[in-house]
């Protein structure tokens, strides 16, 4: 009887080893690098449903009336898009967001409710999205993509998608290759053109041959004692040695950089460059660089 039991109990001993051999075998036999592990591998690139940004915001945000900036459209067409990460949340300025840019030249920004996105979605990674069912609209006056939120004073703008909604949302194509992002020279002239402000926010320029204002080896970017209540400092830049109250470079007391003195001499500055403005017909428009990492600093020597 004893024997009988060991024999019953040995059979089922191998057959759950098999089972579980089986199991890590799947997971084991698929790390060849052709098949990512992140997004919806499902999703078929359609040159018949592929809209550049350019095309997606003139037929969204640009048909907005002025008097209702902040809201959004529900993107309710099969559309596609073939973008080009630009920036991440790398060294912490970016948050919950990527910068992407396509070859219509123009740059948007993706909100998605994760951190660790550089770890993914490295910059120079070229992802397929499939826009069915998202939002578009203006918040800060940039362009942004995700799902609907409404403030407490009644304003809706696009805020930050569920991981899981991003997940079903798009797909990885190829591996990343950096060499292919090419910051934008910043034109200066165009400081105030809005046309050109309308084009170029949510685009990784660069900004040359520029001074930081009050710069003296010991204000640091972001320090907790000159956060404003949305966690972050802006810092006003000087160009052609004269302070521009509509140029700052925005940076989060949660930056790895946060707490590093700015520069005293003259820097090009590159990140991606967003835009603010409670009343732009009035006040005009003020330039945020979006620093993506300090290694976007660089001395003009």
């Amino acid at each position: 009887m004893k024997k009988t039991k060991y024999i019953k109990f040995l059979v089922a001993a191998m057959l759950l080893g098999g089972l579980a051999t089986s199991c890590m075998d799947d997971d084991w036999n698929d790390p060849t690098g052709e098949v990512a592990p992140y997004g919806n591998n499902d999703i078929v690139e359609d040159d018949a449903k592929m809209i550049s940004i350019k095309e997606l915001k003139a037929k969204t945000v640009d048909l907005i009336p002025s008097s209702q900036a902040n809201d959004t459209v529900r993107i309710t067409e099969d559309w596609q898009l073939k973008v080009r990460v630009t920036g991440n949340d790398i060294q912490g300025n970016i948050y919950n967001q990527i910068a992407v840019q396509d070859e219509s030249g123009e740059g948007l920004l993706i909100c998605i409710q994760k951190g660790g996105l550089f770890g993914f979605l490295p910059v120079g990674q070229e992802i397929l999205v499939n826009l069915k069912g998202l939002y578009i609209g203006i918040y800060g006056n940039n362009v942004q993509v995700g799902v609907p939120y409404t403030n407490t004073s009644g304003r809706t703008f696009p805020s930050r998608m569920n991981i899981n909604v991003w997940n079903e949302h798009f797909k990885i194509l190829g591996a990343a290759d950096a060499s292919k992002v090419v910051p934008e020279k910043f034109d200066v002239s165009k400081l105030k053109d809005v046309a050109y402000v309308k084009s170029h926010r949510g685009k990784l320029m660069t900004l040359e041959n520029v001074e930081m204002d009050k710069a003296d080896g010991k204000l640091a970017w972001a320090p907790e004692a000159d956060k404003d209540a949305g966690n972050g400092v802006s810092r006003t830049v000087k160009i052609g040695g004269k302070a521009q109250s509509l140029m700052v470079v925005r940076s989060s007391t949660y930056a790895d950089f946060a707490a590093k003195a700015m520069p005293t001499g003259k820097v090009n500055l590159t990140g991606i460059f967003t835009v603010y403005a409670t009343n732009p017909s009035k006040y005009g428009y003020t330039w945020q660089i979006l620093l993506r990492s300090d290694s976007d600093i660089e001395d003009v020597k």
